[in-house]
């Protein structure tokens, strides 16, 4: 018998307990910080909510249809991660109290989020940034009350959206990257849905981060795409 999909109500649940109990990133070798005390703290918001519209088509869905996650594309004039996919967030400034500020802010600065309508819901341990020298702690939020939103500078972000959660747990819409880093070969999770590729950091959190919830499917990880 087929287990009964959670609610998107039932998802939130979940993320606090994760949030409570906390993720293994187990992050790669060579992701690892070579000066950890150096490394300049960030934060982004892992926003999840319920979908207005253009729900998943997806025929047998694990999560809900209408759960989606907020996402945006850098500009390619970016130094680092230059148009990549990625959560709002950035470097936590002296005015912020602590990460969960920092990524509220952030979001608000660069897609124009109404934070009255957004619940966090805690924090991830921090995740190494090496290209960057970032040390970036995850902040799941759940949206209580949609607001418009849409890229506030184009210098640092040329577009926004929100995708269902269950297109990118789609096993055909999974696969790796591979890329070279310090003269070796390593290989990240990749969501591809809808010509969009999320990759990098943001493809990590999100992979462990649905894993750790347990709603993931084994896809298969020996298939490759691009970055780009």
């Amino acid at each position: 018998m087929t287990a009964p999909v959670p609610s998107v109500r039932g998802a939130r649940a979940e993320l606090l307990d994760l949030c409570a109990r906390g993720v293994d990133w187990r992050v790669d070798p060579a992701r690892v910080l070579e000066e950890p005390s150096s490394a300049r703290p960030a934060a982004v918001l892992v926003l999840f909510g319920a979908l207005d519209a253009t729900p998943s088509r997806t025929e047998e869905p694990l999560v809900a249809r209408d759960l989606d996650v907020l996402l945006q594309r850098r500009s390619r004039t970016l130094g680092h991660h230059a148009g990549q996919i990625a959560f709002p967030g950035g470097r936590l400034e002296p005015s912020d109290a602590g990460p969960r500020e920092a990524a509220l802010r952030e979001a608000v600065e660069e897609v124009g989020l109404d934070a009255s309508g957004v619940e966090v819901l805690g924090t991830l341990p921090a995740m190494p940034v090496p290209v960057s020298n970032h040390l970036v702690t995850p902040v799941p939020a759940w949206w209580t009350r949609p607001s418009q939103v849409a890229a506030v500078d184009h210098a640092e972000t040329v577009d926004v959206f929100r995708v269902p959660v269950a297109d990118l747990l789609e096993p055909a819409n999974r696969a790796s990257v591979e890329h070279a880093r310090f003269g070796r070969t390593v290989r990240t999770p990749a969501f591809t849905v809808d010509g969009v590729l999320v990759w990098g950091f943001t493809g990590i959190v999100l992979a462990r981060m649905f894993d750790a919830l347990g709603w993931a499917v084994p896809y298969d990880v020996h298939r490759t795409v691009q970055a780009r």
